[in-house]
């Protein structure tokens, strides 16, 4: 999941000190935070467990995606392809800002069906436990940008 939430650091550093509104300045300087914070425990975990923390492109089979085999990068839940990022980086102002709003909500969604999963099947009670807060804040975290996109961003 580490490089789930890597992308999610790539699409905040593509708002933070843009004109995107304040509302979506403070959510991106949160998720940059946190995240950023997560992907550093998740990688002291690999190296101490003896695994790679090399970004895959093989992913999710540890949940038994196609069969145990996993799936192309580009296929995990949430993960934003090259030309919404492309997107994402060409829009101004507070159109930045929705489609921010959009792609980070996408992205959260399959970050908690994935930590959702983890909490479930993991057998490390740090992993369980990181990945039930994953799922708690991101659950919240989408209700925010909902309201967001309702209201100030619609």
């Amino acid at each position: 999941m580490s490089i789930h939430h890597a992308q999610a650091l790539v699409m905040c550093q593509r708002v933070l000190g843009r004109d995107t509104g304040d509302s979506v300045q403070a959510a991106a300087a949160e998720v940059l935070q946190n995240q950023a914070i997560e992907i550093g425990q998740m990688r002291a975990w690999l190296a101490d467990w003896g695994e790679s923390t090399v970004p895959p492109s093989i992913v999710m089979a540890w949940m038994g995606a196609n069969d145990g085999l996993g799936i192309p990068l580009a296929s995990m839940p949430g993960y934003a392809t090259d030309a919404e990022l492309l997107e994402l980086s060409t829009l101004r102002g507070r159109e930045r800002g929705r489609r921010w709003l959009e792609l980070m909500r996408a992205h959260h969604v399959g970050g908690v069906t994935m930590a959702t999963m983890a909490s479930r099947m993991a057998s490390s009670e740090k992993v369980i436990h990181l990945a039930g807060a994953q799922a708690s804040i991101q659950t919240f975290e989408i209700s925010q940008y909902d309201i967001l996109l309702a209201g100030e961003y619609s």
